[in-house]
């Protein structure tokens, strides 16, 4: 009788499961100097509204997996360490204001500074990485609302990418 209701518990279950996923996708160029175009198609779930997920980003011949974070005042530094680690100073190369030089303030005003923005870290099989930057639409609304911006190759290469919104 117990494995009875549980098998018919396990439709609406899964439907909760399934109703608390937000999934999308975006598109881009990858260019580089002497290099042709080659398109990128990107795709990202999350489970708490687009705030925070994984995302892929697929090349033809390659595809770049990681997570993304949407920072907005609750966001915690520590959280974004990992995103961090891989990169030559960590961002201070390729920043998230207009210029290689230092943050004029001090590191925990980054958060709140930049609400509404994504950035992620994504890696290929072969251990290669792309750091991505985006700028939301509609930040309250996460990655559902759509967005735009930048990603960069370990390379060197940059993808320019859109993400529609819903």
């Amino acid at each position: 009788m117990k494995i009875t209701r549980l098998f018919a518990a396990l439709p609406v279950l899964m439907l909760a499961l399934v109703a608390c996923t937000t999934t999308g996708f975006g598109g881009g160029q990858l260019a580089g100097p002497g290099a042709q175009e080659e398109p990128v198609a990107f795709s990202w779930s999350s489970t708490d509204g687009g705030m925070s997920g994984t995302m892929t980003a697929a090349l033809p011949n390659v595809s770049y997996q990681g997570r993304f974070f949407q920072i907005t005042q609750q966001t915690r530094g520590e959280v974004l360490t990992p995103l961090w680690t891989h990169w030559n100073r960590g961002w201070y190369d390729w920043p998230y204001w207009s210029g290689p030089v230092s943050p004029p303030y001090p590191a925990t005003q980054f958060i709140t500074f930049y609400s509404g923005k994504v950035v992620a870290t994504l890696e290929s099989p072969g251990n290669q990485r792309m750091r991505c930057r985006f700028h939301l639409v509609e930040p309250a609304r996460g990655m559902s609302g759509g967005g735009e911006g930048q990603c960069q190759l370990s390379d060197g290469r940059l993808v320019q990418a859109v993400f529609p919104g819903k």
